[in-house]
């Protein structure tokens, strides 16, 4: 019999947190009475975090442990998790406690009330600096105005889905995950429920500025194509600045004075400028075909521990 729940928590590098996470996760899962299993996804992992993995696959019997043959990141490690749960209702939730597991009971509550998709929002962000939240929030404005109004500000990957939703999310075929957004764009009746997000338990974040900034960059060229469109209108700028700068040498030539080196810098210095522009945003729509075409896997999974040989999936 599958279980009615599966929670897939996705893992890099967290052997101090990883105890106190199961801890949490097992009263809340326990305390509510119907049959679960937690997924943990180790995404190579450096640290004691596939030993202490292994250990609690071999003392609970709840536990399932996927182990990742080298990092693919967060987006890939819980994506895999989707695959491999069976449960008729999927939690995603990270092991560094920021999002609190005491949290999915209302989730739960949501879901069998009809919600497909119930997602945290967060309604405060306890140990993040300012600069963090104010680039989060200008983040999910631009979003907003670029891809449509269908992502909701404020939320990261904590959410619960119904089998329906994880299924479809299952067959999305692209590599370059944004799961927040596929699973807004997925549609189905979902609900925001507020929560107070709080500081890691341990250890420093696994998302520094570089890799929000990638996850921001996938977040916007996965659903939007106008940036395609920025080529275009730098161009038109371009030659309506020519112009401007052709009437501004004939009128000095007019004069007398001799400005012709300074307006040819001027002139080449934006055509290269906008060119550029041009290639990069090209480039990188390319650079996202280029690595869908190959077809590779999202991942590899180097072994298991919790699951029955004929259980696990490829």
């Amino acid at each position: 019999m599958n279980p009615v729940y599966s929670v897939v928590i996705p893992c890099y590098n967290e052997e101090e947190s990883i105890g106190e996470t199961h801890r949490r996760l097992t009263a809340v899962m326990q305390g509510m009475g119907e049959k679960y299993e937690l997924i943990y996804v180790n995404d190579g992992s450096r640290d004691n975090t596939p030993a202490l993995l292994d250990q609690l696959a071999d003392g609970d019997p709840q536990v399932r442990v996927l182990h990742f043959a080298a990092n693919r990141g967060h987006q890939v490690a819980v994506s895999a998790g989707l695959d491999y749960a069976v449960g008729d209702a999927v939690v995603i939730i990270d092991a560094d406690l920021q999002d609190p597991p005491e949290v999915i009971p209302q989730m739960a509550s949501r879901w069998k009330a009809g919600a497909q998709v119930v997602y945290g929002k967060r309604r405060s962000r306890e140990g993040e600096t300012k600069f963090k939240e104010l680039t989060a929030k200008a983040y999910y404005r631009l979003l907003r105005k670029i891809a449509g109004d269908i992502f909701p500000e404020d939320t990261g990957d904590f959410r619960l889905v119904d089998r329906q939703v994880a299924d479809v999310i299952r067959g999305m075929p692209e590599h370059a995950r944004y799961l927040r957004g596929m699973f807004a764009w997925v549609g189905f009746k979902q609900e925001a429920l507020l929560y107070d997000r709080d500081r890691r338990f341990a250890g420093e974040t696994h998302y520094p500025l570089k890799k929000m900034l990638r996850l921001a960059a996938h977040g916007i060229m996965s659903f939007s194509e106008k940036p395609l469109l920025w080529p275009l209108w730098l161009g038109l700028m371009w030659l309506f600045a020519s112009g401007l700068l052709f009437v501004i040498a004939l009128i000095m030539a007019i004069a007398g004075k001799a400005a012709g080196s300074v307006l040819l810098y001027a002139v080449i210095s934006l055509a290269a400028g906008c060119l550029l522009s041009a290639m990069g945003v090209l480039g990188a729509y390319l650079a996202r075909v280029y690595d869908e075409v190959k077809g590779r896997p999202l991942y590899v999974v180097a072994r298991t521990r919790g699951y029955e040989e004929e259980a696990a999936h490829g």
